[in-house]
């Protein structure tokens, strides 16, 4: 069988680091290794509207900004299809067929679902589109026949929803759908990057992100100014390592070249922790290394933004072209899922044989 992989954001934002570090670079990476046949990238702005019905004017604004994000990290038409998920209107049609294969009592059991329904304030008025959106995701996913979906550990229930909906669709009608696997990331820091405020999640909404378009001057600042240790008042004072925001960054970001490049004085993390916890090392010092760190990072996915913010036609054609080779397989699935439903009337010429032979015989 083929190695397909689906994957995608909300478009209700710039992409932030906590993205890149989560899940862009990686997708880079596994794009580049040539082990998968096809690599789709859903700018997910139907699910968006989900819980953004009402300001769909957020949505649209940020539909090419999510696409420079993905080629500035090194995401490549090439060799990835990045498409928006709205303009795959046989999506919208499959969703409706496995609505009927799936309880609103195992919908609201979804642990993802519920704690998203929490977070957002739903719970005594829960819009339906949000209720169901499992179901839509499970329509991604079958819609492209995707053997490998990159997930945090959070989105595992989601998942599991999809690869239910696959069994018992197969089950009731005849193996169609593929059941996809969860690829977890190789990095469990990397799952939920810490906002620069050290709450327990960058969020755009919280203003604690580092954007990929964020120029040096902006990402110093915000640097500088990060959450670390309130205990850790003078560089004499033993510090902590746990909860302090910056040393989190650097476990994700940091490899043992960055010391003889940018802090020779230490042969590894480790090292620069001990001295932290047992005082002795000021704040500002660990924060200039993660600055060196993160600008050598972040400069050549600014280089790449800034030659596509150059040609925004050409990253329009390429979003017009991803969404056609994204239907054309949609397509085929859906065709596929209804000859096996038996409501492909006008394709299946048994349909009208069965009816001459009762009644014109």
């Amino acid at each position: 069988m083929s190695k397909i992989i689906l994957t995608g954001d909300r478009p209700t934002g710039r992409l932030h680091l906590g993205h890149y570090v989560g899940s862009l670079k990686r997708r880079v990476a596994l794009q580049n290794s040539g082990e998968y046949e096809k690599v789709l990238i859903m700018i997910a702005d139907a699910q968006a509207l989900t819980d953004n019905f009402d300001n769909p004017e957020k949505i649209r604004q940020n539909i090419l900004e999510v696409a420079l994000d993905y080629l500035s990290v090194g995401l490549d038409p090439s060799l990835s299809t990045l498409f928006i998920q709205s303009q795959i209107p046989e999506l919208t049609e499959l969703t409706f067929y496995y609505l009927n294969l799936v309880s609103v009592s195992r919908l609201q059991r979804n642990p993802t679902v519920k704690s998203e329904i929490q977070l957002r304030n739903f719970e005594a008025s829960i819009p339906t589109g949000f209720l169901c959106y499992p179901v839509s995701q499970a329509a991604d996913i079958t819609a492209f026949k995707a053997t490998t979906v990159p997930v945090g550990e959070d989105q595992l229930p989601m998942l599991e929803q999809t690869r239910e909906i696959v069994r018992k669709f197969n089950s009731i009608y005849q193996e169609t759908l593929v059941e996809p696997e969860a690829l977890l990331p190789e990095n469990s820091v990397c799952c939920r990057l810490p906002g620069t405020d050290g709450k327990a999640k960058m969020s755009k909404s919280l203003g604690n992100c580092i954007y990929l378009a964020d120029s040096p001057e902006c990402v110093h600042q915000k640097i500088m100014s990060m959450y670390t240790d309130p205990q850790h008042l003078k560089v004499s004072d033993p510090g902590h390592v746990e909860g302090n925001a910056v040393f989190t960054y650097l476990d994700a970001f940091c490899e043992a070249r960055h010391f003889a490049e940018f802090l020779p004085d230490y042969a590894n993390l480790d090292e620069l922790k001990a001295h932290y916890e047992r005082g002795g090392l000021g704040d500002v010092k660990i924060k200039k290394f993660l600055e060196a760190i993160l600008q050598q990072e972040l400069e050549p996915i600014r280089a790449r933004r800034k030659e596509y913010e150059q040609n925004i036609d050409a990253v329009y054609d390429i979003l017009k072209a991803g969404c056609g080779k994204a239907r054309a397989i949609a397509q085929q699935t859906l065709d596929e899922v209804k000859a096996a439903m038996k409501i492909n009337y006008f394709e299946d010429d048994s349909f009208l044989q069965a009816y001459k032979e009762k009644y014109q015989n």
